[in-house]
């Protein structure tokens, strides 16, 4: 949302700051940390290619053993770290306590997300949920349609299946009967029986804001 000020964690290639400093664009700012000292000057470099210095900040700090180093400070936080647990109350301290507060967590491993879950329960985050990001590819077939006639008659009717990556044209593809007539036809689509690939999951919570006397 425009003017938000976000807070992420690790940086990377800096693929998902562009998306987030597009979102809070144009008074919004991120704030983005980064391990690796090489990657975080690549990062940097780029921001300022892209005109994006005056709203991204970018810092090389390890923020599992040294916090964001704001405080009371961001709408939101992203984690995108091996151990996203360890930066849950790092990433407690930096959400403004003045209004909800949200944390999404990425991780490619369940046994990550039964952790991460544990420690924003513990540090008072409320609604939390988990969403798996699994991408699924899809085949699709040339099927005939036999008309009535054809149907009471009994023909056999066959048509050769075509799974997307193969990359072949439609009309190669055409569906045939056992007598050579030409039917109609239409696309039809499904799932591929094997998914190959890595799941990952984003976990969602939300910090209340603190109540004051």
């Amino acid at each position: 949302m425009p003017g938000k000020i976000v807070i992420e964690s690790g940086t990377g290639s800096g693929s998902f700051s562009h998306s987030i400093a597009r979102t809070i664009a144009p008074s919004g700012h991120l704030y983005t940390f980064e391990y690796h000292e090489l990657r975080a000057n690549a990062a940097r470099k780029e921001f300022d290619e892209h005109s994006l210095a005056n709203m991204v900040t970018i810092e090389h700090r390890d923020v599992i053993a040294n916090g964001f180093g704001r405080t009371n400070l961001a709408d939101a936080v992203f984690l995108d770290l091996p151990a996203p647990w360890d930066a849950v109350e790092a990433a407690k301290q930096a959400l403004r306590k003045d209004t909800i507060g949200r944390i999404c967590c990425f991780s490619p491993c369940i046994e990550q997300v039964q952790r991460t879950t544990l420690a924003l329960n513990e540090h008072g985050f409320a609604e939390i949920r988990m969403f798996e990001c699994l991408a699924k590819d899809y085949e699709f077939r040339n099927a005939p349609l036999p008309d009535i006639d054809v149907a009471i008659s009994g023909k056999k009717v066959s048509f050769k299946s075509v799974k997307s990556d193969k990359k072949r044209k439609r009309d190669e593809d055409a569906a045939v009967v056992d007598d050579k007539d030409e039917l109609p036809t239409m696309i039809l689509t499904k799932p591929v029986d094997e998914v190959r690939g890595h799941t990952s999951y984003l976990t969602f919570a939300i910090l209340a804001p603190k109540e004051h006397d």
